[in-house]
């Protein structure tokens, strides 16, 4: 059974470089799963800085649906599944929900939404679950800054916060990255 390790914190708070410590303690055995999508010259540089920053004999999946799969294909090869970052996952699955309209969408349209966000991230905790890798998931801690002025953030911040809440209950173990010192708060 794999063990699941959740990494939150707020921007810059030193999550990935923690989780890619974690991670280089299984050597080259590592898959890294990267949620970003480029759609602008901001985000491709994001994704530059952070694929020089990992260690070049990881395996990089680029993907933000069907986590679970790249966990049953890859699992038997590698010893860590390393996902950097959920929130990233549930921004790209929710602008795809929607074709990329929020701004149209109604209370229940973002009900929907999140239940289908909510499916693939049970799926993805299954696949851990069931797996013989470990994995190391990372996210934002969105809870912590004002309430947003409008529909879309708040909807954004609130689905983003309760999956956090179901991978927190369902890790093994969890810290809280803050000025770059990780705290094990699980």
């Amino acid at each position: 059974m794999g063990k699941c390790v959740l990494i939150t914190g707020g921007a810059r708070s030193g999550k990935s470089r923690f989780s890619e410590k974690l991670a280089a303690e299984y050597g080259d055995k590592v898959i890294y799963i990267a949620t970003a999508v480029p759609f602008d010259s901001e985000m491709k540089d994001r994704i530059k800085k952070h694929r020089e920053s990992r260690n070049k004999a990881w395996f990089t999946v680029e993907t933000y649906r069907d986590v679970q799969d790249v966990i049953y294909r890859y699992e038997e090869d590698y010893s860590c599944f390393l996902l950097d970052c959920i929130t990233v996952m549930v921004t790209n699955q929710l602008m795809e929900y929607f074709n990329y309209d929020l701004e149209n969408a109604t209370i229940e349209d973002y009900n929907k939404a999140e239940e289908s966000i909510k499916e693939q991230i049970m799926a993805m905790l299954n696949a851990i679950k069931a797996s013989s890798a470990d994995a190391i998931l990372v996210t934002n801690e969105v809870g912590w800054g004002i309430v947003p002025e409008n529909p879309v953030a708040r909807a954004f911040r609130d689905i983003a916060g309760r999956m956090n809440q179901i991978i927190g209950e369902r890790s093994d173990e969890v810290y809280l990255a803050v000025s770059g010192i990780p705290i094990r708060i699980k």
